[in-house]
């Protein structure tokens, strides 16, 4: 009876691998596609923000002068797109368009006293044309917020009265300046608009304004503020359905920004209407436009490179330098770091990538898709079977028809969750099974050969290595292919569990190694249980909590990096085109195959192991970055792999010469 039921889990587990491996040659189609969805769009577009260089021009001597020789070297530079937000009177203000007054002023200007029952705004235009061009779009503006508008004069210029206090008149969005648009485009700028949804949706004007932008060029939108254009007012007048009629009927897409503390409300329903015509936009503050032109000109790059970024908008702002005593910007650091040797369009190019307005992945999503993913599902439920079956053999059938009854639920009730939550399962799986049957191997040839030569011991080591990479790479196929959507390419959806996929190998690991190596469990977890606490014990305790919180903290975007570690990544990148992951190459890998190398001699070193296997698991941690090409995923590990080999072979070296040197003086020390 114990033969038979040693048997059936013998052949039990043997059926789940043979899933694994159906999984992942199920895989391969939908990798491919994926593959092809990423490398459908190769057109990088520069954007910068002409509110700000109006800005700064409005401190210059001649502002006119200054803002068309910098509009001209920025399109030299490779700027071919200029970024217009909704206009303002400010902003008309700074172009010297209208001069505002107050009530106030007012008074003082006709030599009378002001009176408490009026606080109004006055406007006077600067010039016949620019009464002519933007009369029409300020009455317009105002009175469709219902505020009262009256023609006004100044002297002998045309002027409008608005029945508004002049500091909110000021804030107040209006259609872009048409003076700027036309200037513009005469000059060969695209125009990216920057739409708000503080104006009230109204779907005839909107189909007027896409008409327009059409006709000029335009074929994107980026949206200003916390919300896209028409979500205030989609319950009522369902505008988000009639604004993404309009963007599919003028064939104009949008743009979704990096790394926003949130997203941009209904844009991801926006871009599900439009059936995802988005590309994504990295965004530099002012505050790093005056960063070092290299270290902006390497940003760029690996934006495009790493992180299918398509749109590079670029922000600067005057600012006052009381050591210099000038008003000073960024805009000749910004040109360089475009333009100078080294710079980041000839590297954007070089990378395969060409200057022009930025299109959206054509997406390869063909219908077989979902019954290949059914047997991707399959797969990676034996996978995370066999997880349990390493800690608890008899129940590996029983998870795996838990899992398979679990996933069925999940599909039907929420299909994304199945995808996230399997992915996450899986991707923890592969590593922790790698590492444990290694341990498992170097105990099995310890038995056999207890004496190993140091040729064996490396030989055993590297073959180890390898097939323990191999194995927990098994976990990328169905990442990839779970989470095939274009919404994880654009960030509009996200790989759910970092942080646990950071964690559970190495607490997993741990529980192997500390009970899993003795006779019995129970007898393992008494006897460290029994042990005595000292000082020592709650030192490193300590101080391995500050570790792992310090590792967790880096496992997100915004972990702080040490001194000298930019310039070090920076390094790597320029020199490989790729850059591995420092905690691979420089610890995890070399300390794996040490630490194997003195486990066939030492027992103890195989509790190196808890902490080799954050090498395993950044491996496959790299392809759950769905925004990052899988092509450059793949080099990101194999180089670290590489380098983790070299490093890891002199570790070895030192390790051995250690070794010889212990076993020839030892006696001598511990002699009576």
């Amino acid at each position: 009876m114990i033969r038979s039921w040693q048997r059936w889990k013998y052949a039990s587990r043997k059926l789940l691998w043979v899933l694994v491996i159906v999984g992942i040659l199920a895989s391969v189609p939908v990798i491919a596609q994926r593959v092809q969805t990423e490398s459908s769009a190769n057109k990088v577009e520069f954007v910068f923000n002409y509110r700000g260089l109006l800005d700064i021009a409005s401190y210059k001597a001649n502002p006119q002068a200054y803002m068309d020789e910098q509009l001209d070297r920025l399109k030299e530079a490779g700027v071919g797109t200029m970024a217009m937000f909704e206009s303002t009177l400010d902003e008309l203000v700074k172009a010297r368009r209208i001069m505002v007054f107050s009530s106030l002023e007012v008074a003082k200007l006709n030599s009378t006293v002001v009176t408490n029952s009026g606080n109004y705004t006055y406007l006077a235009f600067t010039s016949a044309e620019n009464e002519a061009q933007l009369k029409p779009m300020i009455e317009a503006a105002f009175r469709k917020l219902d505020v009262p508008v009256a023609s006004w004069q100044y002297q002998d210029h045309g002027g409008l009265a608005i029945g508004m206090g002049m500091e909110e008149a000021m804030m107040k969005p209006m259609p872009l300046d048409p003076i700027a648009f036309h200037m513009l485009r005469e000059k060969g700028f695209t125009i990216l608009p920057r739409l708000s949804d503080n104006i009230p949706y109204d779907q005839e004007e909107m189909d007027q304004l896409l008409a327009f932008f059409a006709e000029n060029g335009v074929n994107r939108i980026l949206f200003d503020g916390e919300a896209v254009k028409g979500f205030n007012e989609d319950p009522t007048k369902h505008s988000l359905q009639g604004f993404a009629d309009l963007l599919k009927k003028y064939n104009i897409g949008i743009a979704t920004i990096e790394n926003l503390k949130a997203p941009q409300k209904g844009f991801n329903k926006l871009a599900y209407l439009i059936d995802y015509n988005v590309v994504r936009l990295h965004s530099l503050s002012d505050a790093e436009a005056s960063q070092d032109k290299m270290t902006l000109a390497d940003r760029f790059v690996l934006a495009t490179k790493d992180r299918n970024i398509r749109m590079i908008y670029l922000n600067a702002s005057a600012s006052k330098d009381a050591a210099k005593a000038a008003i000073t910007n960024p805009v000749d650091n910004l040109i360089d770091s475009l333009q100078a040797p080294g710079n980041a369009v000839q590297r954007i190019e070089n990378n395969g990538f060409e200057l022009g307005q930025a299109e959206a992945f054509t997406i390869h999503d063909a219908s077989w898709q979902r019954y290949l993913k059914a047997l991707v599902v399959l797969g990676g439920v034996a996978f995370v079977a066999l997880l349990i079956s390493c800690f608890l053999p008899s129940l590996a059938l029983a998870a795996f028809v838990i899992g398979l009854v679990g996933s069925a639920g999940l599909y039907v009730l929420k299909p994304v969750l199945l995808e996230q939550a399997l992915a996450l399962f899986v991707a923890i799986s592969a590593p922790t099974i790698a590492m444990v049957l290694a341990i498992r191997k170097v105990q099995e040839l310890q038995e056999k050969h207890p004496n190993l030569s140091g040729g064996r011991r490396l030989t055993h080591t590297i073959v180890l290595y390898v097939k323990t990479a191999l194995l927990s790479l098994f976990a990328v196929p169905f990442v990839i292919a779970l989470l095939n959507n274009i919404t994880y390419s654009l960030v509009l959806n996200q790989f759910r569990g970092v942080s646990l996929l950071h964690l559970a190998p190495i607490l997993l690991i741990a529980v192997y190694v500390f009970l899993y190596r003795g006779n019995s469990v129970w007898e393992e977890l008494r006897k460290w249980l029994s042990m005595r606490i000292t000082v020592l014990w709650v030192v490193v305790a300590a101080v391995l909590g500050v570790v792992a919180l310090y590792y967790l903290s880096r496992t997100g975007n915004a972990g702080t990096l040490l001194p000298g570690e930019a310039a070090f990544r920076s390094f790597l990148e320029n020199t490989f085109g790729a850059r591995p992951r420092n905690k691979e190459f420089l610890l995890a890998h070399p300390l794996f195959i040490v630490g194997l190398f003195a486990a066939f001699r030492y027992r103890w070193a195989m509790f190196a192991m808890i902490i080799a296997v954050m090498g395993q698991l950044s491996m496959v941690d790299t392809f759950a970055h769905i925004h990052t090409p899988a092509v450059l995923s793949l080099i990101r590990d194999v180089l670290g792999l590489g380098l983790g080999l070299v490093i890891g072979l002199i570790a070895v070296l030192v390790w051995q010469i250690i070794e010889r040197c212990w076993d020839k003086w030892s006696p001598r020390l511990l002699k009576p």
